[in-house]
Order: structure tokens, then C-alpha cells, then sequence
């Protein structure tokens, strides 16, 4: 399982790396995993602020479809239009090129409560 260090993630499986005031926002490889294969990234949140734990879009897999969580407050800048002819990206390179939005963090401070990648094995157990 790849966890890499030097992001940040949440308890909702989410991982984000700050560059600055942006930040860019993904599902971690465990994530990935435990949906299985993605078919459809739906998130039509670009220009809108969203709160800390809102639901900035939905991830649709096979069996299941599953809300998507800001982990820090921010407008949400851009969406990755690749995910729109493949969504298999998630699953392939969630941490590259299945990454799903970049955002202008509200507060930066925001991010103290997230989980390092120590934090976030311990979490999910690996």
C-alpha cells in the first residue's frame, strides 16, 4: 500500500498536498482500494467555497457511490479533466495523475489537524 510521505490526509480517506495557499486533493491508494474500480468522478464545486468536511464532489465505483470530503476549507479552483475519460486513473496513480481537485486553502492553519502518513497507517491499521 503507498502512503507516501509529505502529504497530509484525513480520517475520510482523502490525501492533500499544500503548496503555499493552494493545495491539491485526491482519495488515498486505501481508499481506492476499498471502492474498487471507479467508473465515474462527478464534482461540479469549481469556483464555489467549501467548508472544512463538506462534500466538494462523489466518486462512483462499481458497487458503490461515495461522497467526497474537503479536508480543509477553500474555494475549489480546478478539476481534473482527465478523471472525465479516464476515472480509472484514481485507481492506477491516485497520488498523480488521478489526483481530482486544486483549491485556494481559506486558512492555512487548517491543515494542522490533518494526519501525517504515520498518523494515517496507524489509522486504517498498515
Amino acid at each position: 500500500m503507498n502512503i507516501p510521505e509529505g502529504l497530509k490526509y484525513t480520517k475520510d480517506h482523502e490525501w492533500v498536498k499544500i503548496e503555499g495557499t493552494k493545495a491539491t486533493i485526491g482519495i488515498t491508494d486505501f481508499a481506492q482500494g476499498e471502492l474498487g474500480d471507479i467508473v465515474y468522478v462527478d464534482i461540479n464545486t469549481v469556483g464555489q467555497d467549501v467548508s472544512e468536511h463538506g462534500v466538494f464532489g462523489t466518486v462512483e465505483a462499481v458497487k458503490t457511490v461515495s461522497d467526497l470530503f474537503m479536508p480543509v476549507s477553500g474555494k475549489v479552483l480546478e478539476v481534473n479533466k482527465a478523471l472525465d475519460a479516464s476515472p480509472e486513473k484514481v485507481n492506477s496513480d491516485p497520488y498523480g495523475e488521478g489526483w481530482m481537485i486544486k483549491m485556494e486553502l481559506k486558512n492555512a492553519a487548517d491543515a494542522s489537524g490533518l494526519l501525517s502518513a504515520a498518523q494515517y497507517k496507524e489509522l486504517i491499521g498498515k
